[in-house]
């Protein structure tokens, strides 16, 4: 057995080693240097680089500390007004002058002799960040994000009360969900409706809540000098490799290329199910997530100590040379894991990168299902990056975009399926887990394109009256949008209430705008990227590890050419990538299952 180990924040040179941050006039000396030095040289420019990343790598880390601790307990009322400080007090300041950084170093004579490909990548996102930045959008912004920490406050709070083998229990929405497994139909439609109707009770607040987020965000963008936020964001996500045109590329690849595979999944569920019950009439919601074959959930792991230890092992068996292992092994031993799934948390799974020390922090809601496995592994692929690009030495560098990012993390689930028999002892269950998985490719495009489109229609298209779109006319863009890349067998009859307001459940569009086609992109690079793993496995796994290993220091396409996957959403390509996880389907369904009953 390896030992575990800790890592130490690497020392300081421009903040004092034992510098604590508790109040603004803390900060604002390091600020005063960096804007008042002079800067003789090139290399005194790097210097000074170097210095500020420093300085903004301390803070990222302390805002991460204040937003994990109050993501684990959104009860807590000191954990959120703490959470809330840096927000109103330190990151109005630090968005100010941390513009102010960017027109000293935009304006030096030196800039030229930055000529290396990640110097330039930096640079590029520099000069794009102070173009759109307006002194008038700083308070906005702290506005905004207080408003967009209600969304888990609202969301953690929501639980339901089931009852199994004769005890009721009060259990988080993410809890009862795997009800919905349950092969008794009579005990998921009741779980889908406990569930439905707890969300559709907070409907109206959360109605309330996101007209004030968009509002917020349209008048950010208008100061900004652009005709909406969409536009906005896209120059703000630094989106220098694609536009909204290859978006809308993309939606229409994935209705003409994956949305057909859908509809043939859901042909072959119903099928299943009416073989196993005469009575099911109909695909209905609560009818999804069931093994249609008549198996009971699979359950990969007992405890959240079992699920890290099993997915070491499984690292461990992915890479012989037991770094990617390590890296959970240290998480484990620093304690920079919470798992379990509890009353007061909030929804949903990260993985935090944590830029002083280099050691990322994972949170989830783990409840023992095979979805609660994919997160991990998903989560593990993004510690996998946080720790190869550990000793970059600019913040910049090691803070990829999105699309690259998620890349680390989706490639890292096809990868890790090849060693999910840690997980399954049972042959059969292993297939079960990795069809499921396959098929669920095909439901996450539609629903990418479906959150992507949406988006694109609620910030870019003009709202017939007023500054925002009526909760009526947003209903139904919802519903033109979820039919298009939906199923036409699910049958929604009588439940058009719960139907129209599916989109709350999306955490992104509430805290994150803007940030959700980059899983699908990803999720393209990541197909690409196990079809090289599966026909040469230790060339595939360094294509990733190179890939991951340039952080942003270089363009996106280049980071994806460097895993030897093409960056690419036509129809072909698309087309080719299915075909592909098609015959891995088809591989499965192949093999013998072992009959129920």
């Amino acid at each position: 057995m390896q030992a575990e180990l800790t890592l130490a924040r690497p020392p300081r040179h421009f903040l004092p080693d034992t510098y604590e941050l508790h109040e603004w006039a803390d900060v604002q000396t390091f600020y005063d240097d960096l804007l008042s030095r002079s800067l003789p040289d090139a290399d005194a420019l790097r210097q000074w680089f170097s210095d500020r990343s420093e300085l903004e790598s301390y803070l990222s880390e302390n805002f991460a500390w204040r937003y994990i601790r109050m993501t684990c307990d959104t009860a807590n009322a000191e954990l959120v007004d703490r959470l809330n400080f840096f927000i109103e007090t330190i990151q109005p300041m630090m968005s100010t002058l941390g513009n102010e950084l960017d027109k000293k170093a935009l304006g030096s004579p030196w800039l030229a002799e930055l000529t290396e490909t990640a110097e330039q990548v930096m640079l590029r996102s520099m000069q794009v960040a102070s173009a759109i930045f307006r002194d008038e959008n700083v308070p906005l912004q702290t506005e905004m994000q207080t408003e967009e920490r209600q969304y888990g406050a609202i969301v953690g709070a929501m639980t339901v009360t089931v009852e199994t083998d004769g005890i009721r229990e009060e259990v988080t929405l993410q809890k009862a969900s795997d009800l919905l497994q349950s092969t008794d139909r009579a005990v998921r439609e009741n779980a889908w409706f406990l569930i439905q109707d707890r969300r559709f009770k907070d409907h109206e607040k959360l109605d309330a809540l996101f007209d004030k987020l968009i509002e917020l965000r349209q008048q950010i963008a208008h100061n900004a000098g652009f005709a909406n936020f969409r536009d906005y964001m896209f120059a703000a996500l630094g989106r220098f490799d694609y536009t909204p045109a290859d978006c809308f590329t993309f939606h229409e690849s994935v209705a003409e290329a994956v949305v057909p595979l859908l509809n043939e999944q859901a042909t072959d569920r119903l099928a299943k199910l009416q073989r196993l019950d005469a009575s099911v009439t109909a695909l209905r919601p609560w009818d999804s997530k069931v093994d249609p074959e008549g198996h009971p959930p699979l359950v990969p792991f007992a405890t959240a100590a079992d699920l890290v230890e099993k997915t070491i092992r499984c690292f461990d068996h992915l890479d012989a040379t037991g770094e990617l292992g390590g890296y959970l092994r240290i998480m484990r031993k620093m304690a920079h894991l919470d798992l379990d799934s509890r009353k007061g948390k909030a929804p949903g799974g990260y993985n935090y990168p944590l830029e002083e020390i280099g050691v990322p922090f994972i949170f989830m809601n783990a409840t023992s299902s095979l979805r609660d496995l994919v997160t991990m592994v998903h989560e593990g692929g993004h510690a996998v990056h946080s720790f190869l690009t550990r000793e970059l030495p600019l913040k910049a560098y090691r803070n990829p975009p999105m699309e690259v990012a998620e890349l680390a993390s989706m490639s890292m689930e096809l990868m890790s399926m090849d060693h999910w028999d840690v997980f399954f002892e049972n042959p059969d269950e292993l297939r079960r887990a990795k069809l499921a998985h396959l098929e669920s490719i095909i439901e996450t495009l539609p629903w990418v394109a479906t959150i992507d489109q949406f988006q694109h229609w609620l910030y870019g298209t003009p709202p017939a009256l007023g500054a925002i779109h009526s909760t009526a006319e947003r209903r139904a863009a919802w519903v033109r949008t979820y039919d298009r890349f939906a199923d036409q067998l699910t049958d929604w009859s009588g439940l058009d209430h719960y139907k129209e307001y599916v989109w709350q459940k999306q955490l992104h569009l509430y805290e994150v705008p803007f940030y959700y086609i980059e899983y699908g992109i990803a999720q393209l690079g990541a197909i690409g990227v196990w079809r090289n793993y599966r026909q040469n496995a230790q060339e595939g796994l360094q294509g990733y590890k190179a890939a991951l290993k340039l952080g942003y220091q270089a363009p996106i396409r280049d980071i994806y050419a460097a895993a030897n996957v093409p960056f690419d959403f036509s129809k072909q390509h698309i087309g080719e990538l299915m075909a592909f996880v098609q015959q891995e389907i088809g591989n499965l369904k192949n093999q013998s299952p072992t009959p129920v009953g």
